[in-house]
């Protein structure tokens, strides 16, 4: 066999051994590669939950020039729109009241002068529509018109009548829920200022932690529905020196009666304060009454002499009117 022959066929072995040889040494960089990579995706799978997880329970450190994502991890601080101790304690035996829950308090200083059970959670029926109001009066305008929505028709126990898709004027609905206490209207506003229910009853309780009220949870802009929706004497002493700050409100809930004009075919609507103390106590000037079988009947009163403005709560009560009375009377006798 010729030299060219053995040449021809030894060529192919050889390169076969160096194929072999180079694998054999690029073999375990491959390994560490693909093991680089593997270790690389694991840390990446178990590290994006955990950063989720930590956006969604706990505040998100900002960093320290973005100002905008300060103001958003900013934890609220809650002002305290009601202090004690009761100044009056001992003036008035807890028994001398009906209710079962009862404060006294000075509209302008935000002192605590007397108190029964403050911050016993209660359902408060319609003293809700006060934080309605308080939040409605802030985002619509008077006479800003208001498409009524189908859902308001549906809600139970007192209505006005509203029907579906009438266009009303934001102020007649802000009347007719703080005097007649039409749970139609209530939801109405809600959604008109808050875009639906749910979002509306978010700022609502939002609302409630920004005002220091920790006994207060809403599900009703209107109290209808006692199930979750409840406060405290105290906290609705609280919410009702906010919404006094408001001229609008404080106009409303002094007004005794008012006629409305309306849309055909109804033309015409008469809304009769259903706070009787505003004809019947000197000085009175709100605020708000509110009923259901498992409140009880309840009163968020208040009234002015010589400058002097007192608020008054009491819930459940049997003789509302008589317990507003005798705490606002023990307030103004004390100076």
């Amino acid at each position: 066999m010729s030299l060219d022959a053995l040449a021809s066929v030894s060529a192919p072995r050889r390169r076969r051994r160096r194929y072999r040889y180079r694998l054999r040494r690029l073999t375990p960089v491959g390994l560490l590669v693909v093991l680089a990579f593997g270790v690389g995706a694991w840390s990446g799978a178990h590290r994006a939950p955990a950063v989720a997880q930590a956006a969604g329970s706990g505040p998100v450190v900002a960093a320290a020039d973005d100002p905008a994502q300060k103001a958003v991890t900013t934890p609220i601080v809650p002002l305290q729109l009601v202090h004690g101790p009761a100044a009056l304690a001992g003036r008035l035996a807890p028994r001398s009241l009906a209710a079962r829950a009862a404060v006294l308090v000075d509209a302008g200083t935000g002192q605590l002068l007397w108190a029964k059970h403050p911050h016993l959670q209660r359902p408060v029926a319609s003293t809700t529509k006060i934080m309605t109001a308080l939040l409605a009066l802030r985002t619509l305008k008077p006479h800003q018109v208001v498409t009524v929505d189908r859902a308001v028709t549906r809600v139970p126990l007192v209505r006005e009548g509203l029907r579906t898709g009438e266009r009303v004027e934001a102020w007649k609905l802000f009347y007719a829920m703080l005097l007649y206490s039409g749970n139609d209207d209530a939801l109405q506003l809600a959604i008109a200022a808050g875009g639906s229910k749910q979002a509306f009853l978010a700022r609502m309780n939002l609302e409630a932690r920004k005002l220091g009220m920790r006994d207060t949870h809403y599900t009703s802009p209107s109290g209808v529905v006692d199930e979750g929706n409840h406060s405290s004497a105290w906290d609705l002493a609280a919410v009702t020196r906010m919404a006094l700050r408001d001229p609008s409100f404080r106009k409303i809930v002094h007004t005794r009666l008012i006629h409305v004009k309306w849309a055909a075919p109804t033309y015409s609507k008469i809304y009769v304060n259903n706070n009787a103390l505003l004809r019947s106590y000197p000085g009175a000037n709100g605020v708000k009454t509110g009923f259901t079988h498992k409140a009880g009947w309840c009163l968020v009163a208040s009234a002015t002499r010589h400058g002097r403005t007192l608020i008054a709560v009491v819930l459940d009560s049997g003789n509302m009117y008589a317990d507003a009375k005798t705490l606002l009377d023990l307030g103004f006798r004390a100076g």
